[in-house]
Formats: structure tokens, C-alpha cells, sequence
């Protein structure tokens, strides 16, 4: 899971960033309103913490803005105001929850976790491209009752291949959503999963194979 922290009270966002980073969620961290609309605009996260108070651009308009370009990710806004008014204006222009600083880290984790299995019971479980199922939950890829078991990236990976049937997905996008803005990972990386995956497709005997486009990505197809 992804999480975008947008806050530019630079020691509280590392603060945040490392107690997100011990319960296991992946992170990206910027401290300007502008940078944080940028990234969030991408639609790669899972939940967005959002400070209000922000040089370029606050967190009130940054949320109006994502809602209003169908960016429905979850965000939770934190603010240093206790005010009625605040938090109706933040709720009123698409977030999701507010928090008052100085916060209790468990109660923040416990929203992002609220927050998720809200949003998963509308997503489906399961992902299907010609005779290959991905469960989105367990990483495991299942084809006419063979099955293998996908890390992370791999199954990050194929997911959105599968979310764009016979669409070339670039390089550029793979590293961003699957690796992170901040990532040093290469093109190298992205064709080093491109052939894990291209294996274990090839160990369930599948239909499915991963195309390469030169110059411009790789598709996923069924070869009857």
C-alpha cells in the first residue's frame, strides 16, 4: 500500500513517514501544496494525508482540485485549527477524514486502515485477462487450475497491464506507479520483472503473454 504524506513541517512529515514505513505502507513525502497536487494527480496512492496549511497551494484546494479532475482517492486532511468550520469546509471540498495536530500515530494508522477497507469493498478481488486470474489480495496468479504466487512488484506489475487489456502501459508509467516518484529504479528494473513475469506465465502454460513495443511499452495479449 501507498501512501502520499503532504505536509511541509519537514520533521513531522519524516515522522510520519517512518511510522507509516514500520507498519509496512510504502511512501512518498513532499512539503509544498503545488508538489503534492502533482503527485497526487497521478492516482497511484492508496490514501493521501494532506496537511491545510501549505506553501503554493492548501489542502483545501488541493482537494477540491483532485475531486474535481476524478481523483477519488481517500485523503485525510490534518490541521492545527479545532475548528467547527475547518473541518466542514475540508469534508465539503472531498476529504475523506480530518485529524487535529498534535495526533496519536495509532489513531492515524487506525484511520488509514478504516479508510481502506472502505474503499476495497467497492474494488473487486480479483482481476481476469484471457485464461489468467490475479488475486489482488494474496499476489497469487491462477490459470486453468495451475497457480504461482507473485511478489509485490510483479503483481503490481501485471495489475496494471490487466487494467489496460491490449494497451501498451510505458516504461515511465511502470516505474512510477509500481516504484515511486522518488524510485532509482531504472529501465532495467522494469524489464528485469517484465521476465520474471514472462516465466511464470510460461510455468501455467497460459495463452497470455507480455508484448514488448519499442519505444513504447509493453502490452499484455492472448494468443489463441
Amino acid at each position: 500500500m501507498r501512501v502520499l504524506i503532504v505536509e511541509d513541517e519537514v520533521r513531522l512529515a519524516e515522522a510520519l513517514a517512518q511510522i507509516l514505513a514500520e507498519s509496512k505502507y510504502m511512501t512518498d513525502v513532499v512539503n509544498s501544496g503545488l508538489d503534492g497536487f502533482e503527485y497526487a494527480l497521478s492516482g497511484i496512492y492508496d490514501v493521501i494525508v494532506l496537511d491545510v496549511m501549505l506553501p503554493e497551494m492548501d489542502g483545501f484546494t488541493i482537494a477540491k482540485k483532485l475531486r474535481d479532475n476524478k481523483i477519488q482517492t481517500p485523503i485525510i486532511m490534518l490541521t492545527a485549527k479545532d475548528s467547527t468550520v475547518d473541518k466542514v469546509t475540508g469534508l465539503d471540498c472531498g476529504a475523506d477524514d480530518y485529524m487535529t495536530k498534535p495526533f496519536v500515530p495509532d489513531e492515524l494508522l487506525a484511520r488509514i486502515r478504516a479508510l481502506t477497507r472502505r474503499q476495497g469493498e467497492v474494488q473487486m478481488n480479483e482481476a481476469e485477462f484471457g485464461d489468467i486470474t490475479l488475486n489482488l489480495s494474496t499476489g497469487d496468479l491462477a490459470c486453468r487450475g495451475k497457480s504461482i504466487h507473485l511478489n509485490y512488484k510483479e503483481s503490481e506489475i501485471l495489475k496494471l497491464l490487466m487494467a489496460n487489456p491490449n494497451s501498451a502501459v510505458s516504461k515511465e508509467d511502470l516505474i512510477t506507479k509500481v516504484w515511486g516518484y522518488d524510485s532509482d529504479a531504472s529501465d532495467n528494473n522494469v524489464e528485469a520483472y517484465i521476465s520474471f513475469l514472462r516465466k511464470k506465465l510460461s510455468f501455467l502454460d497460459s495463452h497470455v503473454s507480455i508484448t514488448a513495443l519499442r519505444k513504447i511499452g509493453y502490452r499484455l495479449e492472448e494468443n489463441q
